[in-house]
C-alpha cells in the first residue's frame, strides 16, 4: 500500500499549494538522482516525493483524495465506485437491475479486481471488458541549463530515474523556475490510456560575466584611464561572440552604454532584448609619467565632485 503522500512530503492535510510545492522542491532537490549517483534509496524517496507532489499539487486529484475515492497512487477506491453506482434515484442504496448490468459487472471488476486472477467479466487481469482506459501518471523532472544555452536555446540531455535518456529541446529565452513539458514522455497509461506527460523544472546556471533582467543582458566592462579620457573601441562579448564598442570621450566610471538587440534573441512574441554595458574605470598601474602629467592637470583644475555631497550640511 502506497504510503500518505501528505506523509510523504511532511506537511500537514491543511498545507497550502505553495507550503507543497517548497516541500517538494526541498525533497527533489536533496535526493535527486543526479545528487545522489547509486543510491538506490535517495531514487525510491525521489520517486515517491514526485508522485506525492503530482497527486497533491492537482487541486482536483487532491480533493478526490481528500474524500477517499482515490488511493495515494490516484487509482480509484471502493468508495468511489460507491459514490458513482450505490445510490439510486430517491435515496435507494442500490439500483434495481436493468439491461446495463453487464456495464456494472465490468466497472466492478475494473475497481475491485486488478491484478487479481480473473475475477473480471472474461477479461485479463480480472479488469473486464468495459474497464475504462487511464491515463499515465504525470512525472517531473529538474533540469540545470548553462546561462547562455537558455538564452538562445539548443538541445540538452536529461537522464530520468528509471534511467532513461531523453533529448529535451530548450527553447530560446527560457527562464529560471519555467516548465518544459514532453508530452507522452510520463508514467505508461492503464488499460489503453495515454501515457501521462514529463514536466522539467528548469534551474538557469548563473554566468561570470552576464545577468539577465527580462529580455536584457548586462555587463560590466572594465576599462582603462586612457580609453575613458581619450575614447576607444574596445571588444564586448555578447551572447554570439565579441563585437566592437565605442568608448565616448570623457566617460565616466558606471557610464552606461546600450548595444540594441544583443540580449535574449526575439521568442514566443517578445522581441530580441538589448546589452547593456555599465564602464568600469580601472587605473592599472599607472607610472611616473602618468603621475607627473595629472598633478599638473590637477593643479589647473580645482572641480570637487562631491561638492553637491555637502549641499545643506
Amino acid at each position: 500500500m502506497a504510503q500518505d503522500p501528505y506523509s510523504i512530503l511532511g506537511v500537514a492535510r491543511t498545507a497550502t499549494a505553495a507550503e507543497i510545492k517548497a516541500a517538494y522542491r526541498k525533497l527533489a532537490k536533496k535526493h535527486h538522482p543526479d545528487l545522489n549517483p547509486g543510491n538506490a534509496a535517495a531514487e525510491a524517496q525521489f520517486k515517491a516525493a514526485s508522485a506525492a507532489n503530482e497527486l497533491l499539487s492537482d487541486p482536483e486529484r487532491r480533493a478526490k483524495f481528500d474524500r477517499g475515492e482515490i488511493d495515494a497512487e490516484g487509482q480509484p477506491t471502493e468508495r468511489a465506485f460507491y459514490n458513482q453506482y450505490g445510490q439510486g434515484q430517491e435515496g435507494a442504496r442500490y439500483h434495481a437491475a436493468s439491461a446495463d448490468d453487464d456495464h456494472f459487472a465490468d466497472i466492478f471488476a475494473d475497481f475491485f479486481s486488478r491484478g487479481g486472477g480473473n475475477g473480471g467479466r472474461g477479461g485479463k487481469g480480472g479488469r473486464g471488458n468495459g474497464a475504462r482506459p487511464v491515463r499515465g501518471q504525470h512525472m517531473q523532472a529538474r533540469l540545470s541549463v548553462p546561462f547562455i544555452e537558455a538564452a538562445l536555446g539548443g538541445t540538452h540531455r536529461i537522464t530520468l530515474p528509471e534511467g532513461r535518456t531523453l533529448d529535451v529541446n530548450i527553447p530560446a529565452g527560457l527562464s529560471d523556475g519555467q516548465t518544459i513539458r514532453l508530452r507522452g514522455q510520463g508514467e505508461a497509461g492503464w488499460n489503453g490510456g495515454q501515457p501521462g506527460d514529463l514536466l522539467i523544472e528548469v534551474t538557469v546556471e548563473p554566468h561570470k560575466l552576464f545577468v539577465r533582467q527580462e529580455d536584457d543582458i548586462h555587463l560590466d566592462l572594465p576599462v582603462t584611464v586612457a580609453e575613458a579620457v581619450l575614447g576607444a573601441k574596445v571588444e564586448v562579448p555578447t551572447l554570439t561572440g565579441p563585437v566592437s564598442l565605442t568608448v565616448p570621450r570623457h566617460s565616466d566610471n558606471g557610464r552606461k552604454l546600450r548595444l540594441r538587440g544583443r540580449g535574449v534573441p526575439a521568442h514566443g512574441g517578445h522581441e530580441a532584448g538589448d546589452l547593456y554595458v555599465t564602464l568600469r574605470l580601472v587605473v592599472g598601474h599607472p607610472d611616473a609619467a602618468l603621475e607627473e602629467a595629472l598633478t599638473a592637470w590637477s593643479e589647473r583644475h580645482h572641480d570637487n565632485p562631491r561638492a553637491h555631497l555637502m549641499e545643506g550640511k
